[in-house]
């Protein structure tokens, strides 16, 4: 059996109603994809955005009339044109398995690894922290989730505490309790972030005294910890560098990442007054920060 697919490079304004039509057409999937090479970082919570130049996709039976669907689409948007869109056969395949295929343990440093749950654990000897990717942010795949839980890894986390600010999938939070942290925080304003952090957390056998998971607002006055890792984005940890500098105890240690090359400096200075810091480390134009609390 075989699917085929339309695939329209479409303006942003019309990706949305593109999206509608498709599946008024009949298509039993549509698919919205960048087109330009345009990345769309963390977006506020409760909004959609699309890229300026969006690839619609859109999935049809084997047994489509496309010149129908094509003629249909001109009627309705008739700026479309013949270089706008291509059709092509996909051949069927087992899709879960594709996708799960694409998902392997990963070495992050000497002791730990992220193993979703389907995967043969490489090594019994080592930290595994067992994680399947789901909607919240981090399964260590991404280049600033490697770099954090690298840090982690190469630290002395045994009987600390430790903060994981912007959680996502409360990957970071778990990690140091599997390394050794006696508790964690994991802070996130987004609620699916903090439901997927419990149900990891579960998982991974975390005994639920250890592990607090708490929006920002419910934040103690008078939490101070160990260790601090807010693996986000560059404009959100300069607005918060105050917020995080305060959480850590004095001579405590602290991990940022989230900030691409070019936005290192800028991040630096924005803690310099409360933060000595190592080089940076970069890997695949991103960079992760970490330092002392003076």
């Amino acid at each position: 059996m075989h699917w085929i697919q339309i695939l329209i490079n479409a303006r942003l304004e019309d990706a949305e109603a593109l999206e509608d039509a498709l599946l008024n057409l009949g298509s039993v999937a549509v698919t919205l994809q960048d087109a330009a090479d345009q990345p769309l970082y963390e977006p506020p919570l409760g909004t959609t955005p699309l890229w300026y130049k969006t690839r619609v996709i859109g999935l049809f039976e084997a047994e489509a009339n496309m010149d129908l669907v094509y003629a249909a689409l001109h009627n309705q948007f008739s700026q479309l044109t013949k270089n706008d869109y291509r059709v092509e056969i996909v051949e069927d395949q087992a899709w879960e398995r594709v996708w799960m295929d694409s998902f392997k343990p990963i070495c992050c440093g000497k002791r730990l690894w992220i193993c979703p749950s389907w995967c043969d654990i490489p090594d019994a000897s080592a930290v595994n922290l067992m994680l399947d990717p789901g909607l919240a942010f981090g399964t260590g795949t991404h280049p600033t989730t490697h770099l954090c839980l690298s840090w982690l890894d190469n630290i002395d986390t045994k009987n600390k505490t430790l903060i994981d600010y912007g959680c996502g999938s409360g990957i970071l939070a778990i990690a140091g309790l599997l390394l050794g942290a006696v508790h964690a925080t994991a802070i996130d304003n987004d609620p699916q972030a903090l439901i997927a952090t419990r149900d990891n957390a579960a998982r991974n056998n975390i005994n639920a005294k250890n592990l607090s998971i708490i929006y920002p607002r419910e934040i103690s006055d008078n939490l101070k910890t160990d260790i601090v890792v807010a693996n986000i984005l560059a404009q959100p940890l300069i607005d918060l560098s105050e917020n995080i500098c305060g959480l850590l105890k004095s001579g405590g240690e602290v991990a940022l990442s989230g900030i691409l090359e070019d936005q290192t400096e800028e991040v630096m200075n924005a803690y310099a007054k409360w933060i000595d810091w190592q080089a940076p480390t970069i890997k695949e134009g991103w960079s992760r920060l970490n330092g002392v609390k003076k």
